[in-house]
């Protein structure tokens, strides 16, 4: 995707960076950028305007705002744009393939271990010591942003009826997201909380918008994006796990607004329960490998791609077949961000300004609310009780844990996991590590 040459930035004064220079840096994040999005972002700040100066803090937030603002993992986008901003389209390459790289390939072999070694006992031991911290990590998420979204009784409402939609209705992820979408489009800024910031204008566009410019990026970027896509989907055949996998990530990478743990939900729904790819357990391990590693915690999807292919491999190798569907899941999640931020990155200030867009976007943040909690219960269902009575009340089912069946084990370390991080603020890394050692322990005792 090719653009003018970028114009001076704005407010001038500030030091040129050499595409070079800032090439060194975003290699350099891929590797440390640990802490999922919030961790991100402060990193990136830290970096970016604090320590190098390379942009003003003005810069930085109006770039978050606008990565808010679109679907797909914020903090990738956000790099994606700063890059753009210093070097133009070969930075912002340069940050987006970076920023996403060195965890790509880590999380592809820690799939490759779960998947081939997944069955000795003292890894099984360990990946079932990361999947119960994982229940008390997501319960701590779902506390953490319900406290910043849900300042008002319609916003609870909001929550509330997002959750029972998807838990005992069944309703999918998009229609709950775009009916959240569709009520805050109608109040406007009558819900709470959402009337927009002040809109600077006074931020020099780099690249006016005009309706040609649209058209070609628009051409390219779908080009780059499908085309890849496509010819694998054909190459697999119609009804292959490759194919399902390139439709169904492509069309969530346009619906899935709300963070990684949104995410996360809507492809447990599909992936557990639509395809039967893995089981939710499994996608609990999945989440505390992102969790662990570099990168953006929605790389959660690259294990769901490795293992959904390598289980169905049709004619190829399943290693081979592995890797393929970690690669399909990876460009149909993740290169849509480039696509977004070479769109929209002119406009960016107008769509900031708009308040029925702001209000529609309240609203889907405190559906995310639900989403998660949803999210929460299935996880702390499969991975802390041994059995579930599935009632179908709706004609949908509702899995209801036996709860003489609970694991001691499992709902010791899931709490103890949620307490160090609610109460003591423990990096979350440290608490999955802890949490590992004592399945570990648990397996080679048992």
């Amino acid at each position: 995707m090719t653009e003018p040459r970028p114009a001076p930035r704005d407010p001038p004064g500030l030091p040129r960076v050499p595409l070079g220079e800032a090439f060194r840096f975003w290699v350099w994040l891929g590797f440390v950028n640990f802490g999922g999005p919030t961790g991100q972002i402060a990193l990136m700040h830290t970096e970016l305007v604090e320590r190098r100066r390379w942009i003003d803090e003005g810069s930085y937030l109006h770039a978050l705002n606008f990565a808010m603002l679109l679907p797909g993992p914020e903090a990738h986008q956000l790099a994606i744009y700063v890059g753009w901003l210093l070097n133009g389209s070969p930075g912002a390459l340069a940050a987006g393939i970076f920023f996403l790289l060195p965890a790509f390939a880590l999380m592809v072999a820690l799939s490759w271990v779960f998947a081939v070694h997944g069955d000795v006992t003292w890894i099984s031991g360990v990946f079932d010591g990361l999947s119960w911290a994982v229940v008390g990590i997501v319960a701590a998420a779902l506390l953490r942003i319900s406290g910043r979204a849900l300042g008002h009784a319609i916003l609870v409402a909001l929550a509330v009826a997002a959750f029972l939609a998807l838990f005992v209705f069944g309703v999918p992820f998009p229609l709950v997201v775009l009916g959240a979408g569709a009520v805050g489009l109608i109040a406007g800024t009558r819900l709470p909380g959402s009337r927009p910031g002040a809109t600077d204008l006074r931020q020099a566009e780099r690249v006016p918008p005009s309706l040609g410019r649209t058209a070609r990026v628009l051409a390219i970027g779908l080009s780059v994006w499908l085309i890849p896509l496509a010819a694998v989907a054909l190459a697999a055949g119609s009804g292959s796990v490759l194919a399902n996998e390139a439709v169904f990530f492509t069309f969530a990478s346009l619906v899935t607004f709300g963070g990684a743990y949104a995410v996360l939900a809507y492809v447990n729904q599909a992936a557990v329960v639509r395809f039967g790819w893995l089981s939710a357990s499994e996608m609990a391990v999945g989440l505390s490998l992102a969790e662990t590693t570099p990168g953006p915690l929605i790389m959660v999807v690259v294990f769901v791609g490795f293992l959904a292919a390598y289980r169905e491999p049709a004619s190829f190798p399943p290693v081979a077949a592995g890797v393929a569907g970690a690669l399909v899941v990876a460009w149909a999640t993740f290169v849509p961000s480039f696509l977004w931020i070479f769109l929209g990155a002119p406009s960016v200030e107008r769509l900031r300004g708009n308040e029925r867009l702001s209000g529609a976007l309240t609203a889907i943040t405190a559906s995310v609310v639900g989403v998660i909690a949803n999210l929460a219960v299935v996880f702390a269902t499969s991975v802390l009780f041994d059995d579930v009575d599935v009632r179908t009340p709706f004609g949908h089912g509702v899995a209801i844990p036996v709860l003489g069946s609970a694991d001691p084990l499992a709902l010791t370390v899931a709490i103890g996991s949620f307490v160090a991080i609610w109460r003591y603020r423990v990096n979350v890394v440290w608490v999955i590590a802890a949490a590992g050692l004592v399945g570990l322990v648990d397996a080679l005792l048992a």
